[in-house]
C-alpha cells in the first residue's frame, strides 16, 4: 500500500476537519463528500463504536502521513513506556523528524517536509538524514543544508509560517538551525485528536 496521494480535500471532508493544514476548498464545503450530503437536514446513519475508533486511528494516520504498519509498530513503542499510552502514541509522532521540519516552518505541510527529508536537505546534529520517520531525542540539533537554505519551498514557508509557536523547538533564524529540547506535552500540541478512541481500538486486537 502507498502513501494517499489523492485529493486531500476530499479526505479533510470526510472527517469534517482541515486535518492537512489550512484549506480554502474545505471552508466552502465542511460537509462529507458525496452528492446528497450537502443537506444539514439529511439524517445519516449511525456509526458503531468500532467505527467511531477506527475513523479516529485513520485521521490521525492521514494527518500525520503513516501506514499501517508504522502506526502499528509507533503504538507498540508507546505501550512499553510510561505514561498514558495514547498520550504517549501522539508525542512519539511530533517527535518524527518529518513533523520537526513541518513544525518549524521549514515546510508548508507534512508531505513536503517528508520530501525535504527524503531529499538530504536536512541535516540531525551535523550528518544528513534522509529518514523521515527518524524519532529525535531530546538535545538533537536540525538544521538546514548549506547548499538547501536558498530552496524556495524553505524561504516561502519561513516567511509564511511562524517558528517560535512550539515550545519544544528552540528556532534560530539566522542558522537557520533548531534544537529539539524536549518530547511535547500532550496539552502543547494543537491537534484535535482523541488517543483514547485508538488505545481501545488496539485493545480489541
Amino acid at each position: 500500500m502507498a502513501r494517499y496521494t489523492g485529493p486531500k480535500t476530499k479526505i479533510a471532508r470526510k472527517f469534517g476537519e482541515p486535518i492537512f493544514g489550512p484549506d480554502k476548498s474545505f471552508e466552502r464545503k465542511k460537509y462529507p463528500p458525496g452528492q446528497h450530503h450537502g443537506s444539514l437536514n439529511k439524517s445519516f446513519k449511525k456509526v458503531s463504536e468500532y467505527g467511531i475508533q477506527l475513523r479516529e486511528k485513520q485521521k490521525v494516520k492521514y494527518t500525520y502521513g503513516l501506514l499501517e504498519r508504522q502506526f502499528r509498530n509507533l503504538y507498540d513503542k508507546a505501550s512499553r513506556m510510561k505514561g498514558r499510552k495514547g498520550e504517549n502514541l501522539i508525542m512519539l509522532l511530533e517527535s518524527r523528524l518529518d513533523n520537526t521540519v513541518y513544525r518549524l516552518g521549514l515546510a508548508p505541510s507534512r508531505p513536503a517536509a517528508r520530501q525535504l527529508v527524503s531529499h538530504c536537505h536536512i541535516l540531525v546534529n551535523g550528518h544528513v538524514c534522509n529518514i523521515p520517520s527518524l524519532l529525535l531525542t531530546p538535545g538533537s540539533v536540525l538544521s538546514v543544508r548549506e547548499r538547501s537554505k536558498s530552496l524556495e519551498v524553505i524561504r516561502d514557508s519561513l516567511g509564511s509560517i511562524r517558528t517560535s509557536r512550539f515550545s519544544w523547538l528552540e528556532w534560530n533564524g539566522s542558522e537557520m538551525s533548531a534544537k529539539f529540547l524536549n518530547r511535547p506535552d500532550r496539552t502543547e500540541i494543537p491537534e484535535i485528536i482523541n488517543e483514547q478512541l485508538i488505545v481501545e481500538l488496539y485493545s480489541k486486537s
